[in-house]
């Protein structure tokens, strides 16, 4: 039987699509430690975002609620006051440590705890002396650079060169301190929620060197886009393609390239992510830990002739989600059953034997919907 209060190793990134993982099915990518997860865990492939955008998708996931309900549907919403509890209050409450390790994109206050105890910040946007990885990063010698996170504005979707070594890289960063965490958490008999989250592989693609050649851009496949693809279209994608500048031709070798440089991104994170899996096994603690793996949505990378996020095609709103616990979430099992990122509060806080107020909640127990007790 499962631990009664397991730990939980939140695994997750952004705008990462449900198809970019080799042993669900892409031939292309190179992922063999999310394929780990498959063949211990159970992944969901009809996985679902409440909304193909970052700050109401996380929203949604961290309360357990709808964007109709939360009230965030764009980035530029405030998420819920601080008077509705997360799952991360919630498991405070329960007795775990929480400690969150780079991007959270909590508006409108970037700095707020919404639940964690503990934070190293990894963040876009905010300025260099509240940013814990570009502390580290200009200690090391880079306080020249101007866009540690790769070019935006006309270069958003240009695939580049990460500006950084491999070692100083912000996926690096987030994966060796998750490392620590494990490791430091090995040695205490509290269980703990360690959210481990890494901005790629959103764009600009900057992996670093030498991952950026892990893919070559003349063997990509090319984007899905069929005869009548214009049809298709929503009024966001036309206006997503304007503002990234995507929207005067379409380049085939460019856009290669670009699938080149994202999938290089994801497996430079799946690198990370093998080294956090190694340390949980090797202090001991693998048996006893609930790895949960997700991104908060999509990438449209080309398909239908559209880039980036926000609408509800499902290269935007269908997102990987693995889990793996065993004598809960093992086997090496799939699921085809709808599910989505509000599913996420409801099952960690069965499997820790944590409160919410139920009224809260608008997701299930991932656990009941894999056994067939519910239906969504």
């Amino acid at each position: 039987m499962p631990a009664k209060q397991p730990n939980v190793l939140w695994l997750f990134t952004d705008q990462q699509r449900f198809d970019t993982i080799a042993a669900l099915g892409n031939p292309v990518i190179r992922t063999p430690n999310l394929d780990r997860l498959c063949r211990q865990g159970v992944a969901f492939r009809s996985a679902y975002t409440p909304d193909p955008v970052c700050v109401p998708a996380r929203a949604s996931m961290h309360y357990g609620q709808y964007p109709c309900r939360t009230g965030c549907y764009e980035n530029r919403y405030p998420m819920p006051t601080n008077e509705r509890p997360s799952v991360m209050d919630a498991l405070s409450a329960a007795g775990y440590y929480t400690h969150a390790i780079g991007k959270r994109h909590f508006r409108p206050d970037p700095h707020a705890l919404r639940g964690f105890q503990t934070i190293e910040r990894q963040e876009e946007g905010i300025p260099p002396d509240q940013d814990d990885y570009l502390q580290f990063l200009f200690a090391e010698g880079f306080d020249h650079l101007t866009d540690p996170h790769g070019v935006r504005s006309e270069m958003y979707y240009v695939p580049q060169p990460a500006q950084m070594p491999a070692r100083l890289h912000p996926t690096q960063w987030v994966g060796d301190r998750a490392v620590r965490l494990v490791n430091e958490r090995s040695a205490s008999a509290q269980p703990w929620l360690g959210f481990v989250s890494f901005i790629h592989p959103h764009p600009p693609f900057a992996p670093p060197a030498p991952w950026h050649k892990l893919y070559r851009a003349p063997r990509m496949p090319l984007p899905n886009v069929p005869p009548d693809h214009e049809v298709l279209w929503t009024w966001i994608n036309r206006h997503q393609n304007r503002y990234k500048y995507r929207d005067q031709g379409i380049d085939r070798n460019l856009v290669r390239c670009i699938k080149a440089y994202y999938y290089a991104a994801i497996s430079f994170v799946d690198y990370q992510i093998g080294r956090v899996l190694d340390a949980l096994e090797s202090t001991g603690q693998a048996a006893s830990t609930l790895v949960l793996f997700a991104s908060d949505h999509g990438e449209h990378l080309g398909d239908r002739h559209c880039f980036g996020k926000r609408s509800m095609h499902d290269s935007a709103s269908r997102v990987p989600l693995l889990l793996r616990w065993p004598g809960r979430f093992d086997g090496g099992q799939t699921c085809d059953r709808p599910v989505s990122l509000v599913d996420v509060a409801p099952t960690l806080l069965a499997a820790c034997g944590a409160d919410m107020p139920s009224e809260q909640l608008d997701g299930v127990d991932l656990a009941e919907v894999l056994a067939g007790r519910v239906q969504r």
